[in-house]
């Protein structure tokens, strides 16, 4: 069981099982969200996804035709993100899970959309646009 939350604590959550392969996405969309060069987001079954408290502050903006991100509207923390399309899946935004979360970065996905400002320093798999799965 992992745990995590929203920066105020407000939004608490919880997921069951293996957390998977972590994506490094550096989309337009995700890095405006997050305010940083990239978000960090786990692929998870929504049945492992718990809300704990907080569900009257999850609010959810549509960035895109079906995509959903939730936030905390008292702090605004990124909390995870889901598709209509998919909605046996959620993607988890890592920045909220407790630091000891056994999470595993497994490739940057959209490095087509990089901000030139930041370099990529590891060896892990780059794609130009989203990775398959």
């Amino acid at each position: 069981m992992t745990e995590g939350q929203c920066l105020c604590g407000a939004v608490r959550y919880e997921v069951d099982g293996d957390l998977g392969e972590t994506r490094l996405c550096y989309c337009v969309e995700c890095r405006r969200a997050s305010g940083s060069a990239f978000t960090a987001n786990v692929r998870v079954p929504a049945s492992n996804y718990r809300l704990l408290s907080g569900r009257e502050h999850i609010r959810e903006y549509e960035s895109s035709p079906g995509r959903f991100r939730a936030f905390c509207s008292r702090c605004g923390s990124p909390v995870h993100a889901r598709g209509a399309t998919d909605p046996d899946w959620i993607r988890i935004r890592l920045g909220g899970l407790d630091a000891d979360a056994p999470a595993r970065v497994a490739a940057h996905v959209w490095v087509s959309e990089k901000p030139r400002w930041y370099v990529i320093s590891d060896d892990h798999p780059q794609h130009q646009r989203s990775a398959s799965r």
